[in-house]
């Protein structure tokens, strides 16, 4: 009898930790809950909201409502936003396709936008197409690591400075110099180092751009023929 419920206590014992290894290996195995997206590079927190140091990728709902990487988000579907964990869970609250309202500050300024959030697999359908684009990324001739980011709310000066410009590169032949900063690229305002680049890269190749910067405290604008990224 002793043997019996020996027996009896070891198998249940044995079925017991098979149903919690199962239950382990298939919550680990799960999907991540799905949830709303923007199409922003990252989050972080600032003072005054969350920010961002791109926006990407090309045609994501941050991109159609006109934000660019710096833009400060204060508000987000009538939420005031404090930090970074705050959004990421507004954002799971928020349904799929749903179009919100976001406040935001650029340059000390507020704007207010609306865009629809996207799913996460949307995100990456629009990634995909812009990786396949037949006529390639856009080339200007610098490295995002050798620019620096400008802010200097005293005299509005803000941009992203060039602290190396490649020679016989497109900014080099087309008058971009070292210590130049871009303030504007193809229309697009210009605050992260990120941003500039991503922006050089959905330009189409040998399509002309016009270029803003700021020389010597001096406002330039400058056509430039966008090379082919190799």
């Amino acid at each position: 009898m002793w043997i019996v419920l020996a027996i009896f206590f070891a198998g249940g014992g044995l079925m017991s930790a098979f149903v919690k290894n199962v239950g382990r290996r298939a919550r680990i195995g799960a999907p991540a809950a799905s949830r709303s997206y923007f199409g922003v590079d990252g989050l972080n927190s600032t003072d005054g909201g969350v920010t961002f140091d791109v926006v990407e990728p090309p045609g994501s709902p941050a991109d159609k409502a006109g934000m660019v990487g710096g833009d400060i988000v204060t508000s987000f579907d009538g939420r005031a936003v404090t930090d970074e964990s705050q959004m990421t869970d507004l954002l799971r609250q928020t349904p799929i396709g749903k179009t919100v309202e976001v406040i935001y500050t650029r340059d000390g300024n507020f704007y207010h936008t609306q865009l629809t959030t996207v799913s996460d697999a949307a995100l990456n359908q629009l990634r995909d197409a812009f990786s396949n684009r037949p006529e390639g990324k856009g080339f200007l001739g610098f490295e995002s690591f050798r620019t620096k980011r400008i802010r200097i709310p005293e005299t509005r000066t803000y941009g992203v400075r060039m602290d190396y410009v490649e020679a016989n590169g497109p900014a080099d032949l087309f008058g971009i110099r070292k210590g130049d900063i871009i303030t504007d690229f193809d229309k697009v305002p210009i605050r992260t180092s990120d941003e500039l680049l991503s922006r050089v890269r959905r330009a189409i190749p040998r399509s002309v751009v016009e270029v803003i910067l700021l020389r010597d405290g001096q406002v330039v604008k400058i056509p430039v023929t966008i090379g082919r990224a190799r």
